[in-house]
């Protein structure tokens, strides 16, 4: 029999009377952040979710990677592997994809004429270096190769492979285990982690300022070769605080485990992480279990001499909060060249021959991956070091790293053309009659066209119609002198500008206080002392563009050592205009909201799980390393805009990378070069309309009237392909975005065309 419903059609609730909420005014988020007062009086209506990429920092996407994408865009999952270099989020919401090739253009027209490319440098957040074109890139990019995949496929994986390793005559005292352990069998403690190995791999010590809370296992016994090992792994998600634990495993000698236990996490979960983890929320829901039960039972569990024995065990003890002071790791005990690392599943089959973490599971088994690493301790200290290196452990990674090639190519390759055709879609193909490209008509429409100007209107018109455009504007490239000296000229022009002069200052004057000065605004290259002038100077030339910046806003005009000083850049022709420069760096997507910091610590990187508890919203930390030792810059860029004693971003990461490339016999030796006056002939070709400046302005603006004639939830992606010559090679970039339904409409060129 139904209960008796209420006039609402609702069932009455038991116990007490109903009662009437009334309609509450409804804070928006601008209040709580600047202190005023606006309220909304109904609240927002839920929008539906719409397709969003996000790309890693400092991304040099090689051309296979953009077609990874482009055919992920198409079918999505599970038909195509997700590309690892980005994340594109609902795919299914994508409405339809136009990618715009600017054939001829490269990162320096990009860089040379950046004022002038005023759209897409502030409508795409997302950008992205290219490597510089084959002779077909359009082939590249849409993964279109005659027969498949014939001739593609690398030559060292081209036939089949040996079902055997071939052991070549290997010197094993040039092998990293040997190395470190030498070739005798030695007892269990030469393979612990000495307190220096732990310090330097951030595990968590006593008196370490990131691990004030964490407590110990009072393990502190005294240790031998024949003291127990045990197995330990633990699984971790996302929480509002960073990485915390959901399930730990212990497992002893001889394969029993002694602990399996899920955990619940204090602070709300972001990321279950499942596809690594094998965590779902339904798992956790009814665990009442927390990290101080987990605490205290693994202290009663383990002996006073108890050996920990992980992969990558830094993580498990630091996810436990706890610090252990016997400990092998397997990543570290099976030692590869230059600091890299064996995975945990390459060595589990190459050494005991099993398979775990299997693709077919949904997640990683902590208990499986914690016998894994017992098993791999015990047989490293039953044979020894030597017979270790026998194996010769990088051969077999490089071997399984062609066959997993070779899988990929085999059972997931397709081209972009047969995903359409997969979905009874086609590819609309717009270029110049003069473009020699030739498309499959089966399932591709191409329209051929006189001029870039054509091509552009009728872009207008057909992009629209169409699942899959591809829209090929065609531009002559630089002659190989001209690339030359704007390559030359670019990089010099950087070069002035993170360079400035300081002074004058007093003759009698703390030149190490003075160098410490302006060393805290960001890494130095050169730093002398000016004494040409009646009073001294300072010459400092920074690595980074914001470190320069940073010390003129911060100094100028400033008292220093009792001398007002002036702070200013060398004022030569290439750094005319370089505070327009500035303002628009700033403006920059890729730099609105980030910012530089410089003096940045080692303690301070210890605490990068802290850091969005601090900062609400960061979304990324970014901590440049030296491209020769490794070694991590002292300065940072935080993802998110903070009042921090640092200013914007500048510079992309990408940038960097290519400025390091600068010939040293590019650069131009500290002091002023005057260069002659440009000849008539010069003068007149400058005022040409075809002139790259021009052109570049131009484009920039009939790309963004391009885009903004697009629909909403288009993925749209304009390629600078970069060129290839004789006389070398530039490299290229990318732009990426998805068109948004409230995109402002400040990103739409002002004047016409």
């Amino acid at each position: 029999m139904e209960p008796e419903k209420e006039k609402t059609g609702r069932l009455p609730r038991k116990g007490r009377k109903r009662r009437r909420v009334p309609n509450k005014l409804i804070r928006t988020p601008e209040a709580r952040i600047s202190g005023s007062d606006p309220v909304d009086r109904q609240p927002e209506p839920k929008r539906a979710r719409l397709a969003s990429i996000l790309i890693a920092e400092n991304c040099e996407v090689t051309h296979e990677q953009l077609c990874e994408l482009l055919k992920y865009a198409v079918l999505g999952k599970p038909d195509i592997e997700k590309p690892r270099w980005c994340q594109l989020l609902y795919q299914s919401q994508l409405k339809r994809i136009v990618v715009v090739i600017l054939q001829g253009m490269s990162q320096l027209h990009f860089y040379r004429f950046y004022l002038e490319f005023g759209f897409l440098r502030k409508a795409f957040k997302h950008k992205f270096r290219l490597p510089p074109p084959s002779s077909n890139f359009l082939a590249d990019i849409i993964g279109l190769q005659n027969k498949e995949t014939a001739g593609y496929l690398p030559k060292t994986i081209e036939g089949s492979l040996p079902s055997t390793i071939t052991k070549p005559n290997i010197n094993l005292q040039n092998d990293p285990i040997i190395q470190k352990y030498g070739s005798k069998k030695v007892g269990l403690l030469r393979y612990l982690l000495t307190e220096e190995e732990m310090k330097t791999f951030n595990f968590p010590l006593q008196g370490s300022p990131d691990c004030e809370n964490f407590i110990t296992t009072k393990c502190n016994g005294s240790v031998t070769d024949n003291s127990p090992l045990f197995g330990l792994d633990c699984e971790m998600c996302i929480t509002s605080k960073g990485r915390e634990l959901t399930r730990i495993s212990l497992v002893a000698e001889g394969g029993s485990c002694l602990m399996d236990e899920l955990v619940k996490p204090d602070d709300k979960i972001i990321d279950y992480v499942t596809c690594y983890s094998g965590i779902t929320k339904k798992m956790l829901n009814p665990v009442k279990t927390k990290l101080k039960d987990v605490q205290r039972q693994l202290k009663a569990l383990l002996p006073p001499d108890a050996v920990l024995v992980g992969h990558s065990v830094d993580l498990d003890l630091r996810a436990l909060k706890m610090i252990h002071p016997y400990v092998i790791d397997t990543s570290l005990l099976y030692a590869r060249e230059q600091g890299r690392r064996f995975k945990l599943k390459f060595l589990a089959k190459a050494i005991l021959g099993k398979d775990i973490q299997c693709s077919e599971r949904n997640g990683h088994d902590a208990t499986e991956d914690a016998t894994a690493t017992l098993e791999l301790a015990q047989y490293f200290l039953k044979y020894g070091p030597k017979k270790i290196a026998e194996l010769n452990l990088e051969e077999l990674w490089r071997d399984q790293e062609i066959r997993n090639i070779r899988e990929k190519f085999q059972y997931t390759y397709k081209s972009v053309l047969k995903c359409l055709d997969s979905v009874d879609q086609k590819l609309l193909f717009l270029s110049r009659e003069t473009d020699n490209i030739e498309l499959p008509s089966k399932n591709c429409e191409t329209i051929k066209c006189l001029s870039n100007k054509e091509v552009f209107e009728q872009a207008r018109r057909q992009v629209d119609f169409h699942p899959f455009s591809i829209v090929q504007f065609s531009f002559e490239p630089f002659s190989p002198l001209l690339t030359e000296e704007m390559n030359k000229r670019m990089r010099i022009k950087w070069t002035e500008m993170s360079t400035i002069y300081a002074g004058p200052f007093s003759k009698d004057c703390n030149l190490r206080a003075l160098k410490r000065l302006f060393k805290s605004f960001g890494p130095v290259r050169t730093m002398t002392l000016v004494l040409e002038t009646h009073q001294p100077h300072l010459y400092i030339r920074y690595e980074v563009l914001e470190a320069a910046q940073l010390a003129i806003e911060s100094l100028n005009g400033v008292l220093v050592e009792g001398v007002y000083i002036k702070v200013q850049r060398p004022v030569t022709e290439l750094t005319l205009d370089c505070d327009t420069l500035v303002n628009e760096l700033e403006q920059d997507s890729e730099n609105r909201d980030t910012i530089y910091l410089s003096g940045v610590s080692q303690n301070f990187l210890g605490h990068l799980q802290e850091l969005p508890n601090l900062f609400f919203g960061l979304e990324a930390v970014i901590v440049p390393t030296d491209p020769k030792s490794g070694r991590q810059k002292k300065y940072c860029f935080l993802s998110k805009d903070w009042k921090l004693k640092g200013r914007h971003a500048l510079t992309p990461r990408y940038l960097h990378a290519w400025l390091r490339g600068l010939p040293p016999e590019s650069r131009r030796p500290p002091g002023l070069r005057v260069r002659p006056p440009p000849s008539e002939q010069e003068t007149l070709q400058n005022l040409k309309a075809d002139h790259p400046k021009i052109a570049a302005w131009r484009w920039s603006r009939k790309i963004g009237r391009l885009y903004q004639s697009l629909s909403p939830g288009t993925l749209c992606v304009i390629l600078l392909p970069g060129t290839t010559s004789p006389h070398g090679s530039l490299s290229g970039l990318g732009f990426m975005g998805i068109k948004d339904d409230e995109e402002e409409e400040s990103t739409t060129p002002s004047m016409g065309l």
